[in-house]
C-alpha cells in the first residue's frame, strides 16, 4: 500500500475500539491552556538514520497524467531521506502538555497545503487544528486531495479516516476545517495522481516541529518540567524520549531511526 506506513491496516470499524486512545497524541482530553511561560527552558536535539537505506526508501513511479505539468517519465518518490546521516521529514514533538505558550501566527497567514508541478509544498509540515487553505497553483490540472487521520500509529495497527476529500480542477484555493478526531498525524494524497503524498502533524498543542534539513530540531519556551518527546517518521514509525526541563535550561532528545 503506497504513501503509508507498512504496518498492518484494520480497515473494520468495529475495531476501532480495541486500538484505545493512549497511544495516540489526542489521547489526553484536557484542553492544552496557552499563555505566557516564565523562564521557559528549550529542547533541541537531532533525528538521525543508522545503515544503507532500504530498497523501498525511494520509490519511481510512472507519470501518466498532465506530463506538461508534472514531467515526463518517472516521478521519484524519497519516503526515507538521509542526507549525511540526517533523517529529514520526520516530525518531533512533546506529548501531551497541559499548558505552555502561544501558537505562532502560521507565515502568510494561513496554514497552506500548496499543489504545484504536481507535487504537495510543503512534503511535511506542523498544523494547528481548524481552518487551512488548499491551493491549486497547476493551471489546466485537475487535483484530488485526499486527507486522513491515521489512528493507531504508535500501536502499529493503523486505521484510516477520511477527513475530506475533494476535486480542485481550476487554479485558486479552498478553505477547509481540518478537525482530527483521535490522531494527529495525518497523511495525504492525490486522487488523481499516484505519485502525490505528503504528512502533516495537527497536534493540541504547539511545542511540534518538522526537523531541518540537517536534523536539527529545537522546541523553545518550553515550562520547566518533566516530558515525554517523540519522533515520528511516518515510514518508520515512533520514538520517544523522556526528559527533564529546567527553568531557563537546555534539555537535549536525540533519535536514530534504522530500517525495519
Amino acid at each position: 500500500m503506497r504513501g503509508f506506513p507498512k504496518l498492518a491496516v484494520i480497515t473494520a470499524a468495529g475495531l476501532l475500539l480495541n486500538l484505545g486512545v493512549s497511544a495516540d497524541v489526542f489521547a489526553a482530553k484536557a484542553k492544552y491552556k496557552e499563555g505566557a511561560v516564565s523562564n521557559g527552558g528549550s529542547i533541541a536535539g537531532k533525528v538521525t538514520f543508522k545503515g544503507a537505506v532500504p530498497a523501498e526508501g525511494v520509490e519511481k513511479i510512472l507519470i501518466t497524467k498532465n506530463p506538461d505539468v508534472c514531467g515526463k517519465g518517472e516521478r521519484e518518490v524519497v519516503w526515507i531521506d538521509v542526507k549525511d546521516g540526517a533523517l529529514r521529514g520526520t516530525f518531533v514533538f512533546i506529548n501531551k502538555i497541559k499548558a505552555g505558550k502561544k501558537w505562532d501566527k502560521p507565515k502568510g497567514g494561513n496554514y497552506l497545503i500548496n499543489q504545484k508541478g504536481c507535487r504537495f509544498n510543503p512534503w511535511a509540515q506542523v498544523v494547528r487544528p481548524g481552518p487551512i487553505i488548499i491551493r491549486n497553483s497547476d493551471k489546466g490540472v485537475l487535483h484530488n486531495i485526499n486527507t486522513r487521520e491515521m489512528i493507531g500509529v504508535e500501536k502499529k495497527r493503523v486505521v484510516k479516516r477520511t477527513m475530506f476529500n475533494f476535486g480542485q480542477p481550476d487554479p485558486g484555493d479552498i478553505k477547509q476545517d481540518l478537525k482530527p478526531r483521535r490522531s494527529a498525524y495525518i497523511a495525504i494524497n492525490c486522487e488523481a495522481h499516484n505519485f502525490m503524498y505528503g504528512f502533516m502533524m495537527a497536534p493540541k498543542n504547539p511545542y511540534a516541529v518538522v526537523v531541518k534539513d540537517d536534523g536539527s530540531f529545537s522546541l523553545d519556551n518550553v515550562p520547566a518540567g518533566k516530558y515525554t518527546v517523540k519522533a515520528w517518521h511516518p515510514r518508520l514509525g515512533v520514538m520517544k524520549s523522556k526528559i527533564t526541563v529546567k527553568g531557563g535550561g537546555k534539555a537535549e532528545a536525540d533519535f536514530s531511526f534504522a530500517a525495519k
